[in-house]
């Protein structure tokens, strides 16, 4: 499970820039994340949840936004979304990065990010007074 030490490295760089940040708190961490890199969104909000307990950081919500995979074959010049195989165990198609007009191996030119998009915080209340 991936997502946990993602989760991990995230909450690591969010109480890093609280504590430099004090008069800040943040609310709301909207996470860019591509189809490609094979994140389960509600893993990563569970881990995300149970890590900031009883941290500056506890109560805020981890967003996530979908990256679609797109990808390019050097064979056939195709640019676009990516073949799907829909034989996964899960039931849900998984990208791949075989090319959906020639059938050899493209690459992938988006959906393979992870990174903090935006945040969102508020004065902290605790250090207004």
């Amino acid at each position: 499970m991936h997502e946990l030490s993602i989760a991990s490295g995230l909450v690591e760089k969010l109480l890093d820039f609280a504590e430099k940040n004090p008069e800040k708190k943040i609310v709301e961490v909207l996470l860019a994340v591509g189809e490609l890199s094979h994140i389960e969104h509600e893993q990563l909000r569970f881990c995300y949840e149970a890590i900031t307990a009883e941290t500056p950081l506890e109560g805020s919500r981890l967003e996530v936004e979908k990256i679609d995979a797109m990808v390019k074959c050097p064979h056939c010049s195709y640019r676009g979304r990516p073949k799907y195989w829909d034989g996964a165990l899960s039931g849900i198609p998984v990208p791949t990065l075989e090319c959906p007009a020639c059938g050899k191996t493209t690459e992938a030119t988006d959906g393979q990010e992870c990174a903090i998009k935006s945040l969102r915080f508020t004065e902290n209340s605790a250090l207004a007074s």
